[in-house]
């Protein structure tokens, strides 16, 4: 596996390497804005989030001395959470900033920008779609404003998410299988062990399996179109997601082969939250074991998927449900749990709506001195 960029190698598509593009072909407008009417309806939508998961979650849930634990909490404990909180954020920016210092346009997204870009992308995701949709769709405007072609964004995006999801596959497998096999402390359900091991394993498997994908394969489909018909067309068309795919994962594993320093912003990015949830739990008791904490946090994290905006309500019912599952105090539990969404969900809200705002700026300033 060559561990030259794409648009580097020999026999990649020229023609879907296209060059730049030009301002008019750019889109002024981010496909997604902060105005004022999904300002409101996201303000009742968290209200009601809030009043169900910090109200109503502990009553349903039969926990009604939940509360009482925040009488007891450590000042301390909650202000080193802050400053996990902080630290996640900044290895999410330097991840980011590692990935597209190899564009063309690199001066441009400088810290700066990295942090505009990441930080605007994170708050969009969590207003406007699950799965960090929203973001992406914010980043890719933004890149895109920078000066990178459309080929290049979609190739770099996927290598930073790529590298970005990495330490969080292979904690799932470490941790889901030691604590299995009893090589770490802890219990060992096969529901939240084995099962998010076996997925994570899966998903690995599909990203080689991309990486090995002729990233010209459109092209190289062209005479069987020719002699299938429809058919061949229709595979040849087909044949284009894999392909693009393909460059993305080869990026990523070029980064990861080099030993370029930019795994350790992701590993930063979520060991930082985990830090965060550690933190949660010393403020008002006792922590569960390490192995323990990863692997619930990230079986947890699969609530993101949830069609809710940012995973609210997802991320922390499957979190709670996944240490209950290990055997830890429900109560404990639910508090620690909180106090993590609230450090590294709500309270970063503000500063990415600045960042956006700062992001719009930014572009505009870009926008006078494009280079065609």
């Amino acid at each position: 596996m060559s561990d030259a960029p794409a648009r580097d190698r020999p026999g990649h598509d020229a023609a879907v390497e296209a060059e730049p593009d030009t301002p008019e072909e750019v889109d002024e407008q981010p496909l997604v804005e902060f105005t004022l009417r999904n300002a409101l309806v996201l303000a009742g939508f968290l209200l009601a989030a809030l009043a169900a998961l910090y109200v109503l979650l502990p009553q349903l849930a039969g926990l009604d001395d939940t509360w009482h634990r925040l009488e007891t909490g450590s000042p301390y404990w909650l202000i080193l959470s802050l400053v996990f909180g902080a630290g996640m954020f900044a290895g999410y920016v330097a991840t980011f900033r590692g990935v597209f210092a190899r564009a063309d346009v690199a001066r441009r997204l400088d810290w700066r920008a990295s942090y505009q870009i990441t930080m605007a992308g994170l708050a969009a995701s969590r207003i406007f779609a699950a799965g960090g949709a929203g973001g992406l769709v914010l980043t890719a405007w933004a890149l895109r404003r920078a000066g990178l072609p459309r080929r290049r964004v979609a190739d770099m995006t996927l290598s930073f998410l790529v590298i970005t999801y990495v330490p969080y596959a292979a904690a799932m497998i470490v941790c889901g299988l030691g604590l299995r096999l009893g090589l770490f402390p802890g219990p060992d359900a096969f529901a939240v062990t084995v099962v998010p091991a076996i997925l994570a394993i899966v998903i690995a498997a599909v990203w080689f399996v991309l990486a090995l994908v002729p990233t010209d394969l459109e092209r190289r489909l062209t005479g069987f179109a020719k002699r299938r018909g429809r058919i061949g067309r229709w595979a040849q068309k087909a044949a284009n997601l894999p392909a693009a795919a393909s460059a993305g994962m080869r990026e990523a594993f070029a980064h990861v082969r080099s030993g370029d320093p930019v795994l350790l912003g992701a590993i930063a990015f979520w060991a930082f939250q985990i830090l965060v949830l550690w933190a949660g739990f010393r403020a008002f008791g006792d922590s569960p074991p390490a192995a323990v904490l990863i692997q619930a946090f990230f079986v947890g994290m699969l609530g993101n998927l949830l069609p809710m905006p940012g995973g609210v309500g997802g991320v922390e019912g499957g979190m709670i449900a996944a240490l209950v599952a290990f055997d830890v105090d429900a109560g404990l539990a639910v508090v620690a749990v909180l106090v993590y969404r609230a450090v590294t969900f709500w309270l970063p809200m503000v500063p990415g709506v600045i960042a956006y705002f700062q992001l719009r700026k930014t572009v505009q300033r870009w926008s006078l001195h494009y280079t065609k």
